[in-house]
C-alpha cells in the first residue's frame, strides 16, 4: 500500500523517541529541523545522539521504556531493533491520538519517514513506500544536486511579493512568471 504524502505541522506536538543508537540519531537529526519538543528514552545512548540532545536542549531519560511512557505524546518513534518493543508500543498507542513509527518495520507504523531535502522553506520529500529506502536516499541526492544554491533567498523574495499583493488571479500569474524566469536560469 502506498503512503499518502503530507506535511505535518509540529506546532504544539510532543515527540517521543525510544532508542539512542545510530537509527535514533538519524531520526533525531531529521526531527530537530522541525521541532525541539522531543523527549528521548533509552537505556544506552550513542555519543552522536547525546550531542544532538544537548545541542538542541532535548529531554533525555536514560532508562528502559515503561508502559505509559507514551502518555502525553502525539508522535512516537520506536528507533530500536527490538520487535517485541515495537509491537508493544504500537499496540499501547491504539485507541489514542498517537502516531507511531517503528523503524524498519511497517507492520507497526502509522507513517514512515521519507528521504527529504530541506533548504529554508523548501522541503522535498521522496518515498518508495518502504520498498527501498536506499533508492529514496540515492534519488534524493540526485534531486538535491539540481536545486539552485540561492533557493532560500528566492523563496524569501517570493514570500514577500506574495504577501504584498492581494489574493487573486493577477498575483498567481505574476508569481508564476517570476518562478518560470528563475527556473530558466
Amino acid at each position: 500500500m502506498a503512503y499518502f504524502p503530507m506535511f505535518y505541522n509540529f506546532n504544539k506536538k510532543r515527540v517521543l523517541v525510544v532508542g539512542g543508537g545510530v537509527i535514533a540519531t538519524e531520526k533525531l537529526d531529521k526531527l530537530v529541523q522541525f521541532t525541539k519538543d522531543i523527549t528521548v528514552i533509552t537505556k544506552d545512548i550513542s555519543l552522536e545522539a547525546n550531542v544532538l540532545i544537548k545541542e538542541h536542549c532535548l529531554s533525555l531519560y536514560q532508562r528502559s521504556y515503561k508502559d505509559g511512557d507514551i502518555d502525553n505524546f502525539d508522535i512516537v518513534i520506536v528507533a530500536t531493533d527490538d520487535i517485541n518493543m515495537q509491537e508493544a508500543i504500537y499496540k499501547e498507542s491504539r485507541g489514542r491520538d498517537i502516531l507511531v513509527n517503528s523503524v524498519d518495520n511497517i507492520e507497526f507504523c502509522d507513517f514512515i519517514f521519507p528521504s527529504f531535502i530541506k533548504k529554508g522553506d523548501l522541503t522535498v520529500a521522496i518515498s518508495t513506500s518502504g520498498a527501498s529506502p536506499a533508492f529514496a536516499k540515492q534519488f534524493r541526492w540526485k534531486v538535491e544536486s539540481s536545486i539552485p544554491n540561492d533557493i532560500e533567498d528566492f523563496l524569501i523574495k517570493l514570500k514577500e511579493i506574495r504577501s504584498s499583493m492581494p489574493k487573486g488571479k493577477k498575483r498567481m500569474q505574476h508569481l508564476e512568471s517570476i518562478v518560470e524566469e528563475y527556473l530558466k536560469e
